[in-house]
């Protein structure tokens, strides 16, 4: 078993307590798989809503569990903070899968997730046709990802952060590289999609959250690794974004910026709506420098000719220019 973080007794007793009954066991047992709303709670218990909320409660009080909005939704998950977090996963870890009560809340949560993953499937089904029109504008996606994968290497992180998830694909691509992994999307709709997608890879280091791009969710200096796939020429404020991204990097943190070339396709303002007709290497190492940050990659991926595509595809890597000995202001891990 892993070492736990070490807990003073009145909290240690409060958390033992919450944990020390069926349903709240049940319910440890559940999120240590998955992020689960209220209502997908109910289908696999098969107890009342207020029943559920009240069990909640008393996990989310004492630290086991903690509870995230979404819109109009909560989402429940177990705790991210590090010593709660470990007791909770150790408690869920002393549990039999094998018992057929906890069974039966498996067979159920394989029922809600493969719920997720139909969903999903049927949005990206009715969307295909605009994906594969800007798909078939630029370089292709393989070339795209190699390239990604390139710039960000091999190396182990302990936090990456995908700015503007969309559907997960980067998630899906870099979170096997990380300790924990960060979506963060302002579409409740876009964050369906990729919890249904992701629920497919298995991969249990993920978390998705709701969150304004210039406002991120995430703690200051934190972050080892920030992505931002084709986000930027969405925005009205490509600036701000870029600062707040910065914000959030640890000390020699990276940020990895890809986005289209400047091009000429106008189409791409009504249909798709895009703000920004791509960008310049002067412009994004400009802005990132305005940021703090200092460039340390810059690679463009124009498409071939046999490709008949028209829009070349630019990446930028920043790095934070803090050393990890450079001392971090006490006020700095204070959430936004």
């Amino acid at each position: 078993m892993t070492a736990l973080h070490p807990f003073r007794l009145e909290p240690a007793l409060a958390a033992l307590n919450a944990a020390g009954e069926e349903t709240r066991l049940r319910l440890l047992a559940l999120l240590a798989q998955s992020e689960l709303t209220v209502s997908e709670i109910v289908t696999i218990l098969g107890q009342s809503q207020p029943r559920v909320s009240r069990h909640l409660k008393l996990l989310v009080e004492a630290g086991l569990v903690e509870r995230r909005r979404e819109g109009a939704w909560a989402f429940f998950r177990l705790s991210s903070a590090s010593g709660a977090a470990a007791l909770a996963r150790e408690i869920a870890a002393w549990l039999d899968p094998r018992d057929p009560i906890l069974a039966e809340d498996q067979a159920r949560l394989s029922e809600v997730r493969h719920a997720r993953t139909e969903a999903a499937a049927r949005y990206f089904a009715a969307h295909a046709a605009e994906w594969d029109d800007i798909r078939s504008l630029h370089a292709p996606e393989a070339l795209v990802e190699d390239a990604m994968r390139d710039a960000v290497g091999e190396k182990p992180a302990r936090f990456i952060l995908d700015i503007g998830t969309g559907a997960g694909r980067m998630l899906e691509l870099f979170a096997p590289l990380a300790e924990r992994a960060v979506g963060v999307d302002l579409s409740t709709a876009m964050l369906a999609v990729a919890r249904g997608r992701l629920e497919e890879t298995g991969l249990r280091n993920i978390q998705l959250r709701q969150g304004d791009i210039y406002a991120l969710p995430i703690e200051r200096n934190s972050v080892d690794i920030a992505i931002m796939h084709q986000v930027l020429h969405y925005l009205d404020d490509p600036a701000r974004a870029l600062r707040e991204a910065a914000r959030v990097l640890a000390p020699g943190g990276r940020l990895l910026v890809v986005d289209f070339a400047p091009h000429q396709e106008e189409a791409l303002r009504d249909k798709h709506a895009h703000r920004r007709l791509g960008f310049s290497d002067a412009e994004i190492t400009g802005l990132l420098a305005q940021a703090g940050l200092e460039t340390i990659l810059h690679r463009e991926l124009a498409p071939g000719a046999r490709e008949g595509a028209k829009l070349t595809v630019s990446l930028w890597l920043a790095r934070d220019p803090r050393i990890v000995a450079d001392p971090i202001p006490a006020s700095s891990y204070e959430t936004v």
